[in-house]
């Protein structure tokens, strides 16, 4: 579903445009990358490296993060869907592993606990009750499922590698990873001032860290988790930045069971689906209708500012019923994702295209009509790079990009 804002007041036109995306778990990011990369190839003039600024949650924050460090769309389909970049190597397992450390610190604590509770029933039998002992006993219980070092080990080494970096400071443009601090209930905007220096690949294992599945991560002495818990896209701090378009993407709505849409599995009724189901619908309700609440806000706060959203439609069954750890799924979904998109950029030519046209870009017809089109499709060869042919390509890439600008 594409959901377009157009500005009240006239536009800026100063072409600064810049992009928003939501978190949504490794099946939501699949989601986003299929979408951008429709994005990119049915809109002309729009390069997703060189926008302006970029802001990113969760899962959205790693597109981002990679997007400016201009890994393109065809680089991030290599590393994820298709196994073959020559200098990353994705293992879906690493979202898995148990946190055995976070086990053991806090199994540790349980002798303790039971040697005071001990003590006090003998000391003062009446004072020893079980319900006065349970709120210290919750504090053995792991604060997450699985490890998420290793997925902040992975993505030091992808944004440390030949012509990228994994500090936000060095970064051509701004990039925002938002995460929210445990203890007081706040966001906090990595790449801002006072939180810049904390590397990239830490920031998105912070704003990544969904409770119950992955532990607080500890930077500077504060605990972070996931960013949606404030928001759902953070658009705001990029529209700070007096951009003239917003591109938000958000994989997470929830479902139409009422539609006419076939489902995998055919019911009436989500709750026949069991709490998982419930719990589901209840989450993406929440998390759609805050950012819906964000969009009528935002247009009244910025006034000159297009706004451009992305989400798949009520009646998506795929993206519903599509386990959010189902790593095997990745390419369906991400296919699925990326023809989706292309269907509603056809089916909002008419409203869009003089949206685009206001900021130098128009749709590529030949991409929309082209019924063969898939999401490997003219993603191209990937070469190894060093430090020194990064820089070159990255000089190249400058002066194709000159070039076109000077052209149009």
């Amino acid at each position: 579903m594409l959901v377009l804002q157009r500005a009240t007041q006239p536009v800026r036109n100063q072409g600064r445009i810049g992009l928003a995306i939501a978190g949504g778990g490794p099946i939501g990011g699949m989601y986003e990358l299929g979408a951008l990369r429709a994005l990119e190839r049915a809109i002309d003039g729009l390069d997703l490296t060189r926008l302006d600024v970029y802001v990113g949650v969760s899962s959205g924050a790693f597109l981002a993060a990679g997007l400016v460090n201009r890994l393109s769309t065809a680089e991030m389909c290599r590393i994820f869907i298709t196994g073959d970049h020559p200098d990353i190597r994705f293992k879906p397992r690493m979202f898995l592993k148990p946190a055995f450390a976070e086990y053991g610190k806090r199994a540790a604590a349980l002798p303790g606990l039971a040697f005071d509770w001990c003590k006090s029933l003998i000391t003062d039998p009446a004072g020893a009750r079980m319900n006065e002992m349970m709120p210290r006993l919750t504090g053995v219980v792991p604060t997450g499922l699985f490890d998420n070092a290793p997925i902040a080990r992975f993505l030091e080494g992808v944004f440390s590698g030949p012509g990228r970096s994994n500090d936000f400071r060095a970064l051509e443009r701004p990039l925002y990873v938002v995460a929210v601090d445990l203890d007081a209930g706040k966001a906090v905007r990595f790449g801002s001032k006072g939180w810049d220096g904390v590397p990239i690949s830490q920031a998105v294992q912070a704003s990544s860290a969904l409770p119950g599945l992955y532990p607080p991560v500890d930077i500077n002495g504060h605990h972070f988790v996931d960013g949606a818990l404030r928001r759902t896209m953070h658009a705001s701090v990029i529209l700070d930045h007096g951009i003239d378009l917003m591109i938000g993407l958000n994989p997470f709505v929830p479902f139409n069971a009422k539609s006419d849409a076939t489902t995998p599995e055919p019911k009436t009724k989500l709750a026949d689906g069991g709490l998982p189901m419930v719990l589901s619908q209840t989450f993406r309700t929440l998390l759609q209708s805050r950012m819906q609440v964000g969009l009528e806000k935002y247009a009244r706060q910025y006034p000159e500012t297009d706004q451009l959203v992305l989400e798949p439609n009520e009646d998506d069954a795929e993206m519903f019923f599509t386990n959010v750890f189902s790593y095997s799924s990745r390419h369906r979904v991400c296919e699925h994702a990326f023809q989706s998109t292309l269907r509603d950029l056809k089916k909002n030519a008419k409203t869009l295209a003089p949206v685009l046209a206001k900021h130098g870009m128009r749709l590529n017809k030949t991409v929309l009509d082209d019924p063969t089109i898939t999401l490997l499709d003219d993603i191209g060869p990937v070469s190894r790079r060093t430090a020194t042919t990064a820089q070159l390509w990255h000089d190249l890439d400058d002066i194709e990009h000159a070039l076109r600008s000077r052209k149009a």
